[in-house]
């Protein structure tokens, strides 16, 4: 490790030496892990963009000043001497670090205040089950779901005070926003519509609860319909890929995501998962052929009534089969994500599964039990306590949840309902034929339009329309994202590896509950670096981290 660190440091500083103008001081950041925890804290600060009267600034001259500063804090961090530090502690190095490589990527490569319209979307109204947003976001993002309806007159002028910055911010991506990456353009459009109505639909919710709120949220739904029609009116122009390359993209799974693939390894795993997902589904049909249909969920009351149970049977499963440790907040976490009953039915791919079995979403639901383990069970590092940035927790949260589905079916939870086994097939075909577009799309091989057309044309069923708003948002956000899209079942393919290792490890006293709560344990952390300290081993991920 100091051989690498020496490297990146002496680096570091020839790059301060030949005139940057970075005023970052290059001076030693300590020698504990307080003294990492510490310095997370001002590196969390500095990754911030300036900020002034709520408006982020993300122009050329503040990008251009942060980017020049970063080397230093690099350095910084390259001059820990981590000699006798723990596993776990030498972990957290390594997340800093992934985090300051991801800053990096986003100024050479992703330029997201320049090249993604969709950037500059600020109001959220739903929370993610994962843990931050699923793809960029800027600073200061609006989290409405987070406040108390109706609203206290205190929380009513602390978003009034927010949405009144978002005009200004608006306007300031008519000067940023210089790329030409036309997919991303295109859904750009659509994204700050989206907004637009976002907005009036919040205006209308909180409508009359001040004059303040009403007048601000009323201002910033103008103001993304008038920059959604100025990025109409700059469309025609654009003519660009919106693909990273492969080039890039391997050096973003490695340095950030911490991933021990490539492009083209993930392109290859996504098409025998395909291959794989399609035989299972064949032969599952085939066993099932003389039984009837799984009925589709037709009342709100049963609705109500089978998700509620499902619930009852799903924890009570896990914790009768011994799966995990299961804990009180499991229950609640998974029943405030039941969903509501549409008179119209299953209307796209999810709705689908939902409202044939309530078991099979119920096990992806594993994303809400992880939340609350964050929440009520904090790992004791703060660096772990909150979220990384730049979605580096992507293999462990949506690689678990993924896998979690197939392992239950495995477990036996779907052995009385046969025909549930096949939509378990069918999530996986899903994954792997969207993974696929996503992947194209970064290689710079297929368009937007293409990698839809694909993923629709690949998922069983016709189950993800090509003209539904799901297989669209999904291919935006993969593009916005790299590693995102092919990360459910890369992840899987990690946390499943990590898993034979274990057993190989402990023999006969391994259990499935002792590796699920060990892994549990760590946090949401790339499955590499989990890898590392469950086993003790790191030959496996030492190519990733340099170490």
């Amino acid at each position: 490790m100091k051989t690498f660190r020496s490297a990146l440091l002496a680096l570091a500083l020839a790059t301060l030496s030949c005139g940057s103008p970075a005023e970052t001081p290059v001076a030693p950041a300590g020698t504990t892990h307080a003294d990492l925890v510490t310095f997370f804290a001002d590196w969390r600060g500095f990754a911030a963009p300036p900020v002034t009267n709520g408006v982020p600034d993300y122009s050329k001259a503040a990008m251009t000043t942060q980017h020049q500063a970063l080397p230093a804090w690099q350095a910084r961090l390259a001059s820990f001497d981590t000699t006798g530090w723990s596993v776990p502690e030498r972990v957290d190095w390594h997340l800093v670090q992934a985090e300051m490589n991801g800053l990096d990527f986003d100024h050479r490569v992703l330029r997201p205040w320049e090249n993604n319209p969709a950037y500059y979307v600020q109001l959220w109204t739903a929370q993610s089950d994962t843990p931050d947003h699923e793809g960029p976001t800027p600073w200061g993002v609006i989290e409405a779901w987070t406040y108390e309806y109706p609203l206290s007159a205190e929380a009513a002028a602390e978003l009034a005070a927010k949405f009144a910055a978002i005009p200004a911010f608006l306007e300031t991506a008519k000067t940023n926003l210089t790329g030409n990456q036309k997919d991303l353009w295109y859904m750009g459009v659509k994204a700050l519509d989206g907004q637009r109505g976002d907005l009036e639909r919040y205006g209308q919710r909180v409508a009359g609860t001040s004059a303040d709120l009403d007048a601000a949220v009323a201002a910033a739904a103008q103001a993304s319909a008038d920059l959604r029609d100025w990025l109409d009116s700059q469309y025609a122009s654009k003519t660009g890929l919106s693909g990273v390359g492969r080039e890039n993209y391997d050096w973003y799974l490695k340095n950030v995501h911490l991933s021990p693939y490539s492009l083209d390894d993930e392109i290859l795993l996504h098409r025998r998962e395909l291959a794989r997902s399609y035989t299972a589904l064949k032969l599952e049909e085939n066993r099932n052929r003389n039984l009837e249909p799984l009925p589709i969920i037709s009342t709100a009351e049963d609705w109500d009534r089978i998700k509620g149970q499902a619930v009852t049977d799903y924890v009570a499963f896990m914790d009768r089969e011994e799966i995990v440790t299961v804990k009180d907040y499991f229950d609640p976490a998974l029943r405030e994500q039941l969903g509501r009953f549409n008179e119209n039915g299953p209307t796209s791919f999810f709705a689908h599964v939902d409202y044939r079995n309530s078991y099979a979403m119920r096990t992806h639901g594993n994303h809400w039990i992880d939340l609350q383990r964050l929440a009520i069970e904090p790992h004791p590092s703060p660096i772990r306590q909150v979220p990384q940035l730049y979605n580096i927790w992507d293999s462990r949260s949506e690689g678990l949840s993924t896998a979690w589905e197939e392992w239950m079916l495995h477990a036996g939870l779907f052995d009385e309902t046969p025909r549930a086994r096949e939509l378990i097939w069918v999530l996986v075909a899903q994954r792997a034929a969207r993974g696929i577009s996503g992947l194209m799309m970064h290689a710079n091989e297929w368009s937007l339009a293409e990698a839809v057309e694909y993923a629709a044309e690949w998922t069983p069923y016709g189950w993800l329309a090509a003209d539904g708003e799901l297989v669209w948002f999904e291919q935006h956000l993969y593009l916005q994202q790299p590693g995102y899209g092919s990360s459910y079942l890369a992840g899987k393919a990690q946390i499943e590896e990590m898993l034979s290792q274990r057993q190989h490890q402990l023999g006969e006293t391994f259990t499935m509950k002792g590796f699920v709560d060990q892994m549990n344990a760590s946090a949401l952390i790339p499955v590499s670096l989990l890898q590392w300290e469950m086993t003790g081993d790191d030959a496996a991920v030492r190519a990733v981290l340099h170490d």
